[in-house]
Protein backbone atom coordinates (compact mmCIF):
# COMPACT_ATOMS: atom_id res chain seq x y z
CA UNK A 1 0.00 0.00 0.00
CA UNK A 2 3.00 2.62 1.45
CA UNK A 3 4.64 1.81 -2.32
CA UNK A 4 1.52 2.16 -4.39
CA UNK A 5 0.77 5.69 -2.43
CA UNK A 6 5.05 6.71 -3.32
CA UNK A 7 4.33 5.52 -7.04
CA UNK A 8 0.85 7.41 -7.72
CA UNK A 9 3.05 10.65 -5.78
CA UNK A 10 5.63 10.31 -8.15
CA UNK A 11 3.48 10.04 -11.10
CA UNK A 12 1.48 12.93 -10.27
CA UNK A 13 4.80 15.19 -9.85
CA UNK A 14 6.14 13.70 -13.13
CA UNK A 15 2.83 14.92 -14.67
CA UNK A 16 3.21 18.71 -12.91
CA UNK A 17 7.23 18.93 -14.01
CA UNK A 18 5.97 17.85 -17.79
CA UNK A 19 2.97 20.43 -17.86
CA UNK A 20 5.49 23.06 -16.41
CA UNK A 21 7.92 22.04 -18.60
CA UNK A 22 5.95 22.15 -21.67
CA UNK A 23 4.40 25.52 -20.80
CA UNK A 24 7.72 26.75 -20.22
CA UNK A 25 8.41 25.76 -24.06
CA UNK A 26 5.34 26.87 -25.95
CA UNK A 27 5.07 29.83 -27.34
CA UNK A 28 3.29 32.46 -24.89
CA UNK A 29 0.13 34.76 -27.42
CA UNK A 30 1.04 38.55 -26.75
CA UNK A 31 -1.31 40.69 -25.05
CA UNK A 32 -2.92 43.44 -27.50
CA UNK A 33 -3.93 47.20 -26.53
CA UNK A 34 -5.09 49.06 -29.38
CA UNK A 35 -5.48 52.71 -28.42
CA UNK A 36 -7.65 54.98 -30.92
CA UNK A 37 -8.83 58.06 -31.35
CA UNK A 38 -11.03 59.87 -33.65
CA UNK A 39 -9.98 62.57 -36.24
CA UNK A 40 -6.32 62.85 -34.82
CA UNK A 41 -4.14 64.42 -37.61
CA UNK A 42 -0.61 62.89 -38.28
CA UNK A 43 0.74 66.77 -38.45
CA UNK A 44 -0.70 67.10 -34.50
CA UNK A 45 1.66 64.07 -33.54
CA UNK A 46 5.20 65.35 -32.55
CA UNK A 47 6.60 62.23 -33.74
CA UNK A 48 5.41 62.41 -37.43
CA UNK A 49 7.98 65.71 -37.87
CA UNK A 50 7.03 68.64 -39.69
CA UNK A 51 4.47 69.00 -42.91
CA UNK A 52 5.77 71.17 -45.63
CA UNK A 53 2.52 73.77 -45.65
CA UNK A 54 3.03 74.44 -42.09
CA UNK A 55 6.50 73.17 -40.49
CA UNK A 56 6.55 75.77 -37.64
CA UNK A 57 3.81 73.63 -36.15
CA UNK A 58 5.77 70.71 -35.00
CA UNK A 59 7.56 73.07 -32.47
CA UNK A 60 4.18 73.36 -30.11
CA UNK A 61 2.97 70.00 -30.48
CA UNK A 62 2.63 68.13 -26.81
CA UNK A 63 2.53 64.34 -27.84
CA UNK A 64 5.49 62.82 -25.25
CA UNK A 65 3.39 59.60 -24.92
CA UNK A 66 2.30 58.79 -28.51
CA UNK A 67 6.14 59.63 -28.76
CA UNK A 68 6.79 57.34 -26.28
CA UNK A 69 4.81 54.49 -28.23
CA UNK A 70 7.38 55.43 -31.92
CA UNK A 71 10.60 55.72 -30.52
CA UNK A 72 10.03 52.43 -29.11
CA UNK A 73 8.21 50.85 -31.83
CA UNK A 74 7.21 51.25 -35.44
CA UNK A 75 5.69 54.58 -37.21
CA UNK A 76 3.55 54.59 -40.52
CA UNK A 77 4.40 57.15 -42.69
CA UNK A 78 2.28 55.81 -45.14
CA UNK A 79 -0.88 55.30 -43.28
CA UNK A 80 -4.31 55.42 -45.09
CA UNK A 81 -8.17 55.21 -44.13
CA UNK A 82 -10.63 53.64 -46.66
CA UNK A 83 -13.29 56.09 -46.39
CA UNK A 84 -12.98 59.07 -44.29
CA UNK A 85 -15.86 59.46 -41.70
CA UNK A 86 -15.64 58.04 -37.91
CA UNK A 87 -18.18 54.78 -38.12
CA UNK A 88 -17.27 53.43 -41.70
CA UNK A 89 -13.44 53.53 -40.80
CA UNK A 90 -14.39 51.73 -37.39
CA UNK A 91 -16.27 49.34 -39.59
CA UNK A 92 -13.50 48.53 -41.68
CA UNK A 93 -10.89 48.19 -39.20
CA UNK A 94 -13.51 45.56 -37.74
CA UNK A 95 -14.08 43.54 -40.55
CA UNK A 96 -10.83 44.02 -42.23
CA UNK A 97 -14.04 44.85 -45.69
CA UNK A 98 -14.32 47.89 -47.49
CA UNK A 99 -17.60 50.03 -46.91
CA UNK A 100 -19.52 48.25 -49.68
CA UNK A 101 -18.85 44.80 -47.74
CA UNK A 102 -19.29 45.61 -44.35
CA UNK A 103 -22.49 47.86 -44.90
CA UNK A 104 -21.81 50.80 -43.34
CA UNK A 105 -21.05 53.47 -45.96
CA UNK A 106 -21.78 56.27 -43.71
CA UNK A 107 -22.61 57.37 -40.03
CA UNK A 108 -26.59 57.12 -40.36
CA UNK A 109 -26.23 53.27 -40.95
CA UNK A 110 -26.28 50.68 -38.23
CA UNK A 111 -23.38 48.49 -38.35
CA UNK A 112 -24.88 45.18 -38.81
CA UNK A 113 -23.08 43.39 -35.44
CA UNK A 114 -24.10 39.71 -36.12
CA UNK A 115 -21.30 39.82 -39.34
CA UNK A 116 -17.63 38.23 -38.70
CA UNK A 117 -15.22 40.52 -36.94
CA UNK A 118 -11.98 40.18 -35.84
CA UNK A 119 -12.86 40.27 -32.11
CA UNK A 120 -15.09 37.44 -32.47
CA UNK A 121 -12.24 35.39 -34.15
CA UNK A 122 -10.18 36.56 -31.37
CA UNK A 123 -12.87 35.04 -28.84
CA UNK A 124 -12.73 31.73 -30.12
CA UNK A 125 -9.25 31.24 -30.29
CA UNK A 126 -8.84 32.40 -26.77
CA UNK A 127 -8.95 35.94 -25.85
CA UNK A 128 -10.40 37.94 -23.41
CA UNK A 129 -11.63 41.16 -25.53
CA UNK A 130 -12.81 44.60 -24.47
CA UNK A 131 -14.02 47.56 -26.00
CA UNK A 132 -13.22 50.87 -23.85
CA UNK A 133 -14.73 54.41 -24.64
CA UNK A 134 -15.73 55.56 -28.04
CA UNK A 135 -17.83 53.04 -30.65
CA UNK A 136 -20.11 55.09 -32.57
CA UNK A 137 -21.63 52.27 -34.61
CA UNK A 138 -24.87 53.08 -33.40
CA UNK A 139 -26.00 48.70 -32.69
CA UNK A 140 -24.40 46.88 -29.35
CA UNK A 141 -20.53 45.84 -29.77
CA UNK A 142 -20.36 42.55 -30.00
CA UNK A 143 -17.54 39.54 -29.95
CA UNK A 144 -16.18 41.50 -26.78
CA UNK A 145 -16.40 39.56 -23.11
CA UNK A 146 -16.60 43.40 -21.82
CA UNK A 147 -17.97 46.66 -23.16
CA UNK A 148 -18.14 50.06 -21.95
CA UNK A 149 -19.02 52.51 -24.98
CA UNK A 150 -20.12 56.30 -24.95
CA UNK A 151 -24.08 56.93 -25.79
CA UNK A 152 -24.63 60.14 -25.77
CA UNK A 153 -25.27 62.22 -28.76
CA UNK A 154 -26.06 59.07 -31.06
CA UNK A 155 -22.79 57.16 -29.87
CA UNK A 156 -20.91 60.43 -30.24
CA UNK A 157 -20.38 61.05 -26.86
CA UNK A 158 -19.35 64.27 -24.52
CA UNK A 159 -16.30 66.07 -23.41
CA UNK A 160 -17.44 65.50 -19.77
CA UNK A 161 -19.76 63.47 -17.75
CA UNK A 162 -20.55 60.76 -20.52
CA UNK A 163 -23.18 58.34 -19.97
CA UNK A 164 -21.43 54.59 -20.71
CA UNK A 165 -23.68 51.99 -22.07
CA UNK A 166 -22.23 48.39 -20.63
CA UNK A 167 -24.41 44.94 -21.09
CA UNK A 168 -26.18 45.56 -18.10
CA UNK A 169 -27.35 49.23 -18.91
CA UNK A 170 -26.71 52.85 -18.78
CA UNK A 171 -25.06 55.19 -16.26
CA UNK A 172 -23.78 59.17 -16.56
CA UNK A 173 -20.27 59.48 -14.63
CA UNK A 174 -18.98 62.82 -13.37
CA UNK A 175 -15.83 64.11 -15.00
CA UNK A 176 -13.68 64.52 -18.30
CA UNK A 177 -14.27 61.43 -20.67
CA UNK A 178 -10.84 61.27 -21.44
CA UNK A 179 -9.87 60.26 -17.93
CA UNK A 180 -13.31 58.13 -17.00
CA UNK A 181 -12.07 56.02 -19.91
CA UNK A 182 -8.59 55.72 -19.04
CA UNK A 183 -9.81 54.65 -15.36
CA UNK A 184 -12.39 52.06 -17.08
CA UNK A 185 -9.23 50.68 -19.43
CA UNK A 186 -6.61 50.15 -16.13
CA UNK A 187 -9.32 48.87 -14.68
CA UNK A 188 -9.81 46.09 -16.94
CA UNK A 189 -6.37 45.52 -17.14
CA UNK A 190 -5.81 45.48 -13.57
CA UNK A 191 -8.20 42.25 -13.65
CA UNK A 192 -6.12 40.48 -16.65
CA UNK A 193 -2.83 40.58 -14.70
CA UNK A 194 -2.41 36.74 -13.73
CA UNK A 195 -4.74 35.32 -16.13
CA UNK A 196 -3.69 32.56 -18.01
CA UNK A 197 -6.39 34.01 -21.27
CA UNK A 198 -3.87 36.29 -23.10
CA UNK A 199 -6.37 40.21 -23.77
CA UNK A 200 -7.27 42.19 -26.52
CA UNK A 201 -8.38 45.50 -25.24
CA UNK A 202 -9.68 48.32 -27.54
CA UNK A 203 -9.12 51.35 -25.31
CA UNK A 204 -11.20 54.18 -27.76
CA UNK A 205 -11.28 57.75 -26.60
CA UNK A 206 -13.34 60.52 -28.46
CA UNK A 207 -10.50 62.95 -28.38
CA UNK A 208 -10.00 65.65 -30.69
CA UNK A 209 -13.70 65.05 -32.18
CA UNK A 210 -14.97 67.94 -33.00
CA UNK A 211 -15.85 70.39 -30.88
CA UNK A 212 -12.66 70.37 -29.05
CA UNK A 213 -12.81 70.47 -25.53
CA UNK A 214 -9.64 70.18 -22.94
CA UNK A 215 -9.10 68.88 -19.77
CA UNK A 216 -9.61 72.05 -17.34
CA UNK A 217 -5.32 71.24 -17.06
CA UNK A 218 -4.94 72.64 -20.58
CA UNK A 219 -6.90 75.49 -20.84
CA UNK A 220 -3.92 77.90 -20.53
CA UNK A 221 -1.86 75.83 -23.06
CA UNK A 222 -0.85 78.29 -25.61
CA UNK A 223 -2.93 81.39 -24.06
CA UNK A 224 0.01 83.36 -24.75
CA UNK A 225 1.38 82.27 -28.15
CA UNK A 226 0.24 82.53 -32.08
CA UNK A 227 0.46 79.27 -33.76
CA UNK A 228 1.59 79.42 -37.43
CA UNK A 229 -0.59 79.73 -40.21
CA UNK A 230 -0.27 76.92 -42.64
CA UNK A 231 0.83 78.08 -46.29
CA UNK A 232 -2.20 77.39 -47.82
CA UNK A 233 -4.64 78.71 -45.49
CA UNK A 234 -6.42 80.98 -47.77
CA UNK A 235 -6.67 78.59 -50.64
CA UNK A 236 -9.24 79.98 -53.09
CA UNK A 237 -9.86 76.43 -54.91
CA UNK A 238 -8.73 77.38 -58.00
CA UNK A 239 -7.36 74.72 -60.36
CA UNK A 240 -9.44 71.34 -58.98
CA UNK A 241 -12.91 70.45 -59.35
CA UNK A 242 -15.73 71.91 -58.77
CA UNK A 243 -16.48 69.99 -55.70
CA UNK A 244 -13.62 71.98 -53.85
CA UNK A 245 -15.88 75.11 -54.47
CA UNK A 246 -19.43 73.58 -52.94
CA UNK A 247 -17.68 71.99 -49.66
CA UNK A 248 -18.71 73.81 -46.26
CA UNK A 249 -16.14 73.61 -43.77
CA UNK A 250 -13.98 76.50 -44.11
CA UNK A 251 -13.00 78.09 -41.14
CA UNK A 252 -13.72 81.49 -42.21
CA UNK A 253 -17.56 80.64 -42.87
CA UNK A 254 -18.67 77.18 -41.56
CA UNK A 255 -17.74 77.33 -37.70
CA UNK A 256 -20.42 77.74 -35.28
CA UNK A 257 -20.36 79.94 -31.86
CA UNK A 258 -19.89 76.07 -30.17
CA UNK A 259 -17.20 75.15 -31.94
CA UNK A 260 -15.31 78.60 -31.05
CA UNK A 261 -16.58 78.37 -27.16
CA UNK A 262 -18.54 81.09 -27.62
CA UNK A 263 -21.45 79.04 -26.52
CA UNK A 264 -20.26 76.82 -23.40
CA UNK A 265 -21.10 73.10 -23.35
CA UNK A 266 -24.60 72.39 -21.95
CA UNK A 267 -23.32 68.67 -20.72
CA UNK A 268 -20.75 70.64 -17.53
CA UNK A 269 -21.77 70.72 -14.41
CA UNK A 270 -21.24 73.95 -12.18
CA UNK A 271 -17.92 73.23 -10.67
CA UNK A 272 -16.89 72.11 -14.20
CA UNK A 273 -18.57 75.20 -15.80
CA UNK A 274 -16.84 77.91 -13.63
CA UNK A 275 -13.65 76.39 -14.19
CA UNK A 276 -14.57 76.63 -17.93
CA UNK A 277 -15.94 80.56 -18.23
CA UNK A 278 -12.62 81.34 -15.91
CA UNK A 279 -10.84 80.30 -18.94
CA UNK A 280 -12.67 81.53 -21.95
CA UNK A 281 -15.09 84.41 -20.35
CA UNK A 282 -12.30 87.16 -20.42
CA UNK A 283 -10.75 86.06 -23.89
CA UNK A 284 -14.28 85.96 -25.17
CA UNK A 285 -15.10 89.38 -24.14
CA UNK A 286 -12.31 90.71 -25.39
CA UNK A 287 -13.68 89.28 -28.43
CA UNK A 288 -16.18 90.96 -29.02
CA UNK A 289 -15.21 94.36 -27.91
CA UNK A 290 -12.69 94.19 -30.80
CA UNK A 291 -15.74 93.47 -33.37
CA UNK A 292 -12.98 91.88 -35.50
CA UNK A 293 -13.97 91.52 -39.51
CA UNK A 294 -12.05 90.39 -42.44
CA UNK A 295 -8.66 88.14 -42.51
CA UNK A 296 -8.62 89.30 -38.70
CA UNK A 297 -11.64 87.06 -37.66
CA UNK A 298 -10.87 84.73 -39.71
CA UNK A 299 -7.62 84.44 -37.89
CA UNK A 300 -8.76 84.54 -34.46
CA UNK A 301 -11.21 81.70 -35.26
CA UNK A 302 -7.94 79.22 -36.45
CA UNK A 303 -6.39 80.54 -33.58
CA UNK A 304 -9.50 79.71 -31.45
CA UNK A 305 -9.79 76.15 -33.18
CA UNK A 306 -6.42 74.95 -33.28
CA UNK A 307 -5.66 75.62 -29.83
CA UNK A 308 -8.27 73.92 -28.66
CA UNK A 309 -7.81 70.83 -30.89
CA UNK A 310 -4.12 70.78 -29.87
CA UNK A 311 -5.10 71.05 -26.13
CA UNK A 312 -7.51 68.07 -26.33
CA UNK A 313 -4.46 66.50 -28.01
CA UNK A 314 -2.56 67.24 -25.14
CA UNK A 315 -5.35 66.06 -22.73
CA UNK A 316 -5.52 62.52 -24.18
CA UNK A 317 -1.62 61.92 -24.47
CA UNK A 318 -1.59 62.80 -21.00
CA UNK A 319 -4.20 59.47 -20.27
CA UNK A 320 -2.41 57.87 -23.07
CA UNK A 321 0.64 57.87 -20.60
CA UNK A 322 -1.23 56.86 -17.42
CA UNK A 323 -2.15 53.76 -19.34
CA UNK A 324 1.74 53.57 -20.67
CA UNK A 325 2.58 53.57 -17.27
CA UNK A 326 0.27 51.23 -16.02
CA UNK A 327 1.52 48.58 -18.19
CA UNK A 328 5.56 49.16 -17.18
CA UNK A 329 4.71 48.89 -13.61
CA UNK A 330 2.29 45.84 -13.45
CA UNK A 331 4.72 44.30 -15.60
CA UNK A 332 2.39 43.57 -18.42
CA UNK A 333 4.51 45.80 -21.07
CA UNK A 334 7.03 42.67 -21.19
CA UNK A 335 4.08 41.17 -23.50
CA UNK A 336 1.68 43.59 -24.72
CA UNK A 337 1.91 44.64 -28.28
CA UNK A 338 0.62 48.70 -28.07
CA UNK A 339 -1.17 49.99 -31.49
CA UNK A 340 -2.06 53.52 -31.53
CA UNK A 341 -4.26 54.79 -34.32
CA UNK A 342 -7.24 57.05 -35.40
CA UNK A 343 -10.14 56.83 -37.48
CA UNK A 344 -8.99 59.29 -40.03
CA UNK A 345 -6.56 62.19 -40.17
CA UNK A 346 -8.01 66.04 -40.06
CA UNK A 347 -7.72 69.45 -41.44
CA UNK A 348 -6.00 71.74 -39.04
CA UNK A 349 -6.96 74.89 -41.27
CA UNK A 350 -4.80 73.24 -44.20
CA UNK A 351 -6.97 75.05 -47.18
CA UNK A 352 -9.02 76.97 -44.79
CA UNK A 353 -10.77 74.06 -43.69
CA UNK A 354 -11.20 71.77 -40.37
CA UNK A 355 -13.33 68.11 -40.65
CA UNK A 356 -12.03 65.10 -42.88
CA UNK A 357 -13.85 63.22 -45.60
CA UNK A 358 -11.84 64.37 -48.43
CA UNK A 359 -9.34 61.71 -50.35
CA UNK A 360 -6.65 64.61 -49.86
CA UNK A 361 -3.78 63.90 -47.89
CA UNK A 362 -4.34 65.92 -44.56
CA UNK A 363 -8.28 63.20 -43.85
CA UNK A 364 -6.98 60.30 -45.86
CA UNK A 365 -3.55 59.55 -43.57
CA UNK A 366 -4.21 57.90 -40.44
CA UNK A 367 -1.52 57.92 -37.57
CA UNK A 368 -0.38 54.76 -37.11
CA UNK A 369 2.36 53.47 -34.24
CA UNK A 370 3.28 50.14 -33.35
CA UNK A 371 5.46 48.62 -30.97
CA UNK A 372 5.92 44.73 -30.42
CA UNK A 373 8.12 43.74 -27.73
CA UNK A 374 11.04 41.75 -28.67
CA UNK A 375 9.53 41.98 -32.67
CA UNK A 376 9.75 45.82 -33.76
CA UNK A 377 12.45 47.93 -33.92
CA UNK A 378 12.98 51.03 -31.54
CA UNK A 379 12.76 53.95 -33.83
CA UNK A 380 12.00 52.55 -37.57
CA UNK A 381 9.54 54.24 -39.79
CA UNK A 382 7.95 52.35 -42.51
CA UNK A 383 6.86 54.21 -45.88
CA UNK A 384 4.71 51.25 -47.25
CA UNK A 385 1.19 51.68 -48.56
CA UNK A 386 -0.94 50.44 -45.46
CA UNK A 387 -4.52 50.56 -44.61
CA UNK A 388 -7.27 50.42 -41.61
CA UNK A 389 -8.61 47.99 -44.23
CA UNK A 390 -5.32 45.94 -42.99
CA UNK A 391 -6.22 46.17 -39.30
CA UNK A 392 -7.94 42.92 -38.43
CA UNK A 393 -5.75 40.86 -40.30
CA UNK A 394 -2.89 42.24 -38.96
CA UNK A 395 -4.00 41.75 -34.99
CA UNK A 396 -5.23 37.99 -35.91
CA UNK A 397 -1.95 37.35 -37.05
CA UNK A 398 -0.33 38.30 -34.07
CA UNK A 399 -2.56 36.47 -32.01
CA UNK A 400 -1.77 33.74 -33.94
CA UNK A 401 -5.77 33.08 -34.45
CA UNK A 402 -6.98 32.16 -38.06
CA UNK A 403 -7.60 34.30 -40.76
CA UNK A 404 -10.72 34.46 -43.01
CA UNK A 405 -9.83 34.38 -46.70
CA UNK A 406 -13.09 36.94 -47.39
CA UNK A 407 -11.14 39.88 -45.41
CA UNK A 408 -9.58 42.04 -48.18
CA UNK A 409 -6.57 43.57 -46.29
CA UNK A 410 -3.13 42.68 -45.86
CA UNK A 411 -1.38 41.46 -42.62
CA UNK A 412 1.19 43.75 -41.47
CA UNK A 413 3.44 41.64 -39.54
CA UNK A 414 6.42 40.95 -42.01
CA UNK A 415 6.67 44.97 -42.32
CA UNK A 416 6.71 44.92 -38.54
CA UNK A 417 9.06 41.92 -38.19
CA UNK A 418 11.40 43.37 -40.58
CA UNK A 419 10.63 46.31 -43.33
CA UNK A 420 13.21 45.77 -45.25
CA UNK A 421 12.82 42.26 -46.37
CA UNK A 422 9.50 43.00 -47.85
CA UNK A 423 9.98 43.65 -51.42
CA UNK A 424 6.53 42.95 -53.31
CA UNK A 425 3.79 45.31 -51.29
CA UNK A 426 0.39 46.81 -53.12
CA UNK A 427 1.19 49.20 -55.86
CA UNK A 428 -1.39 51.92 -54.16
CA UNK A 429 -4.58 52.19 -52.22
CA UNK A 430 -8.26 52.57 -53.09
CA UNK A 431 -10.71 55.06 -51.88
CA UNK A 432 -14.33 55.69 -51.41
CA UNK A 433 -16.25 58.29 -50.18
CA UNK A 434 -20.27 57.92 -49.78
CA UNK A 435 -21.80 60.36 -47.63
CA UNK A 436 -23.80 63.42 -49.85
CA UNK A 437 -25.15 64.95 -49.23
CA UNK A 438 -24.49 65.71 -44.81
CA UNK A 439 -22.50 67.36 -42.95
CA UNK A 440 -20.19 69.77 -44.81
CA UNK A 441 -21.54 68.82 -48.40
CA UNK A 442 -18.49 66.98 -49.82
CA UNK A 443 -19.33 65.08 -53.18
CA UNK A 444 -19.09 61.48 -52.93
CA UNK A 445 -15.91 60.09 -54.66
CA UNK A 446 -13.09 57.46 -54.82
CA UNK A 447 -9.80 56.80 -56.38
CA UNK A 448 -6.07 55.50 -56.28
CA UNK A 449 -2.76 56.76 -54.58
CA UNK A 450 0.10 55.28 -55.07
CA UNK A 451 3.38 56.72 -53.49
CA UNK A 452 3.90 59.49 -55.65
CA UNK A 453 0.68 60.20 -57.65
CA UNK A 454 -3.14 60.68 -56.93
CA UNK A 455 -6.11 60.08 -59.27
CA UNK A 456 -9.60 61.01 -57.95
CA UNK A 457 -13.13 60.93 -59.56
CA UNK A 458 -16.06 62.38 -58.35
CA UNK A 459 -18.16 60.37 -60.70
CA UNK A 460 -22.17 61.86 -59.37
CA UNK A 461 -20.50 65.24 -61.34
CA UNK A 462 -18.34 63.32 -63.31
CA UNK A 463 -15.34 65.61 -62.49
CA UNK A 464 -11.84 64.03 -62.06
CA UNK A 465 -8.64 65.53 -60.34
CA UNK A 466 -5.00 64.21 -60.77
CA UNK A 467 -2.05 65.22 -58.36
CA UNK A 468 2.07 64.55 -58.47
CA UNK A 469 2.63 64.52 -54.63
CA UNK A 470 6.46 64.70 -55.09
CA UNK A 471 6.19 68.39 -57.16
CA UNK A 472 2.52 69.27 -55.33
CA UNK A 473 3.15 68.28 -51.63
CA UNK A 474 -0.14 70.49 -50.47
CA UNK A 475 -2.35 69.10 -53.55
CA UNK A 476 -2.52 72.53 -55.03
CA UNK A 477 -3.37 72.41 -58.67
CA UNK A 478 -4.54 69.20 -60.55
CA UNK A 479 -2.90 68.35 -63.36
CA UNK A 480 -5.32 65.99 -64.88
CA UNK A 481 -5.68 67.30 -68.50
CA UNK A 482 -2.25 68.51 -69.13
CA UNK A 483 -0.62 66.25 -71.99
CA UNK A 484 2.64 66.01 -69.76
CA UNK A 485 0.84 63.67 -67.59
CA UNK A 486 -1.70 62.20 -69.94
CA UNK A 487 -0.40 58.83 -70.24
CA UNK A 488 0.11 58.33 -66.36
CA UNK A 489 -3.45 59.45 -66.31
CA UNK A 490 -5.00 56.97 -68.35
CA UNK A 491 -2.41 53.85 -67.25
CA UNK A 492 -4.04 55.21 -63.43
CA UNK A 493 -7.75 54.97 -65.13
CA UNK A 494 -6.87 51.75 -65.86
CA UNK A 495 -5.92 50.89 -62.53
CA UNK A 496 -8.23 52.54 -60.56
CA UNK A 497 -10.99 49.77 -62.44
CA UNK A 498 -8.93 47.00 -61.72
CA UNK A 499 -9.04 47.97 -58.31
CA UNK A 500 -12.95 48.50 -58.07
CA UNK A 501 -13.15 45.11 -59.46
CA UNK A 502 -10.75 43.43 -57.04
CA UNK A 503 -12.36 45.08 -54.29
CA UNK A 504 -15.94 44.10 -55.71
CA UNK A 505 -17.18 48.18 -55.64
CA UNK A 506 -18.48 47.82 -59.22
CA UNK A 507 -21.87 49.49 -58.07
CA UNK A 508 -22.55 53.22 -58.94
CA UNK A 509 -24.31 54.16 -56.07
CA UNK A 510 -26.93 56.78 -55.91
CA UNK A 511 -25.84 59.77 -53.44
CA UNK A 512 -27.15 59.35 -49.59
CA UNK A 513 -29.99 61.38 -48.62
CA UNK A 514 -29.77 61.35 -44.77
CA UNK A 515 -28.14 64.30 -42.95
CA UNK A 516 -25.56 63.59 -40.13
CA UNK A 517 -22.17 64.59 -38.64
Amino acid sequence: MKYFLYLLVGNFLLVLISCESRQATEPVRPNILFIFSDDHATHAIKAYGPKANNPELVDFLQTPNLDRIANEGVLFTNAFCTNSICGPSRAVILTGKHSHFNGMLNNDTTFNAAQQTFPKLLQRSGYQTAWIGKWHLLSDPTGFDHWSVLTRGNGQGSYYNPIFTEAAGQQEETGYTATLITDKAIDFLEKQTGKDKPFFLAYSHKTPHREWVPAPEEYDLYKDVDLPLPSNFYDEYENRTSATREQEMEIAADMNERDLKLIYPDYMNEEQLAKFEAAYGPENEAFREANLSGKELTEWKYQRYLKDYLRSVASMDKEIGRVLDYLEESGLAENTIVIYSSDQGFYLGDHGWYDKRWMYEESLRMPLLVKWPGVTPAGERVAHLVQNLDFAQTILEMAESPIPGDMQGRSLVPLLQNPEGVKSWREYIYYHYYAYPDWHMVRQHYGIRTDRYKLIHYYTIDEWEFFDLKNDPNEMKSQYGDPEYQELVNSMKEQLQEARIHYGDTVNLQPTSKYHR
